[in-house]
């Protein structure tokens, strides 16, 4: 869901879904500010539901910039019989912590 669809989505139906799990961190002035403006503009929103999905969406955003790198082992072929190469970058680490911390979490 890229941004704009957040800002249909706020103004179309606001919903929480949460899990148990709190976090409590600072925000500089010019960020707090941004977030208490849309809170003004959103009033059936609370503060922290908007953090919530902007952090959401930013983690998505995040996820589809980490880089692919093929690494050695071939694991499969294409359509056109060339070879996929396992990624040995980030992604297959960040894939194994996501699963266990979930597990952890919920």
């Amino acid at each position: 869901m890229a941004f704009k669809s957040l800002i249909d989505k706020w103004r179309a139906q606001p919903a929480v879904t949460q899990c148990e799990t709190r976090y409590a961190f600072k925000l500089d002035v010019d960020d707090a500010a941004r977030v208490e403006a849309l809170a003004a503009l959103f009033p059936a929103l609370n503060v922290e539901t908007i953090i919530a999905d902007l952090l959401h969406e930013s983690l998505d955003a995040l996820e589809a910039a980490i880089p692919y790198e093929a690494g050695d082992k071939v694991i499969q072929q294409d359509e056109f019989g060339d070879p996929v190469f396992e990624d040995a970058g980030l992604m297959p680490r960040y894939v194994e912590l996501l699963r266990s911390k979930r597990d952890q979490i919920g």
